[in-house]
């Protein structure tokens, strides 16, 4: 039976560089965004559920209760190494004691050997840089920024609040003091095309970036783009035209570049459409299905 690594998987990754098997353990912060807090915008991206993607957590207790309660459940006991993942809303949005305070507050284990913080490019700047910096010798920080797409006309349909200049400020910044950054992108945006996100990968690739985690566009309950679907202006792709999208953007990507997720998980109370979000393993089988006919593998088609 093949087994062959046709991209680059975090597990396999993360095993590699720790020595053995190492988890997430999601956090929220309490932090909001400025998209939501009026500085931008009052409602988010047009995609983004009321909790900012962080529905599976249970945010009723502070950070480190969070931490703790993780180390206490059945989850703790699959694995000896841990990363702390600050995953809701922008989690570098905040004055620098106040982003210091939190952290450290989540950093309270021995077995913790990471620092994962999901943020906005227009949210990192050079006295974020050095906070989070002052944690590199100790842990593995990684910063995730969202792009979503490198077209400006569809960051600003999807209300996303800045421009992919500041995407590329950014990435610079976190470059010049070593941290590793993960980026999102979206396959299936509104009005997106093949040729979109064909500039999109190539936008990436110009770009010293460690990790890509692609996501599905999906529609779920109280957002603007439920409106759009319900009003019939916006449509999901298939599953189909999904894994061809997801195939293409791995086959052009750097080879050296690891590969966190490559769809998003839609909140199954939540989810309007499309169903097919739901089956996981579709997606995962139905990639590895699809790579496997074609003898694809990531960075096959990468041009410099």
């Amino acid at each position: 039976m093949e087994n062959i690594e046709r991209y680059r998987h975090l597990n396999k990754y993360l095993k590699d560089k720790f020595g053995e098997r190492t988890l997430k353990i999601c956090i929220d912060g309490g932090f909001t965004c400025p998209n939501r807090d009026g500085t931008l915008g009052l409602k988010g991206c047009i995609f983004c559920s009321e909790k900012g993607s962080g529905e599976h957590i249970n945010s009723t207790n502070g950070i480190t209760n969070q931490v703790e309660n993780y180390f206490k459940s059945y989850k703790a006991q699959r694995a000896n190494k841990f990363i702390v993942y600050f995953q809701n809303f922008t989690n570098t949005y905040d004055t620098i004691p106040n982003l210091k305070k939190k952290y450290d507050s989540a950093l309270i284990d021995e077995r913790i050997v990471g620092l994962s913080i999901a943020t906005r490019p227009d949210c990192i700047n050079e006295d974020i840089a050095k906070l989070l910096y002052s944690y590199t010798d100790k842990y593995y920080v990684t910063v995730e920024l969202g792009l979503q797409t490198s077209n400006n006309k569809t960051g600003k349909l999807i209300h996303r609040g800045y421009l992919s200049s500041e995407f590329t400020k950014a990435v610079k910044i976190l470059n010049k003091y070593g941290i590793d950054v993960v980026t999102h992108i979206m396959i299936g945006l509104p009005n997106e095309t093949k040729e979109d996100l064909e500039n999109t990968v190539e936008f990436i690739n110009k770009h010293k970036i460690q990790g890509l985690k692609i996501h599905s566009c999906y529609v779920v309950k109280n957002t603007i783009l439920c409106d759009m679907y319900e009003k019939g202006e916006y449509l999901p792709l298939s599953l189909e035209e999904y894994l061809e999208s997801a195939a293409y953007v791995l086959t052009h990507i750097s080879p050296n570049i690891v590969i966190h997720r490559i769809s998003g998980d839609a909140p199954k109370n939540l989810l309007v459409a499309p169903q097919w979000n739901l089956h996981k393993k579709w997606i995962m089988n139905g990639l590895d299905k699809l790579l496997k006919e074609k003898d694809l593998y990531q960075g096959i088609e990468y041009k410099k």
